[in-house]
């Protein structure tokens, strides 16, 4: 299985995939934060986004 590079949403909306650059990307972009903190929340809460939006919210 190839990865799609021109693929402009993640596969599941509900999860994000610190393992794809292109979607680390996307959800920079989308919750407005930094690389370093992205991570930091998801090795915090884990890849569900609501979870992360908390985190990110709470740790500002």
């Amino acid at each position: 299985m190839t990865d799609d590079l021109k693929r402009k949403q993640p596969e599941d909306p509900n999860k994000i995939n610190v393992n794809q650059d292109w979607e680390i990307e996307y959800w920079i972009d989308a919750l407005k934060t930094s690389k370093n903190k992205l991570k930091q929340a998801v090795d915090a809460v884990g890849p569900l986004v609501k979870d992360v939006k908390s985190w990110l919210d709470k740790n500002k």
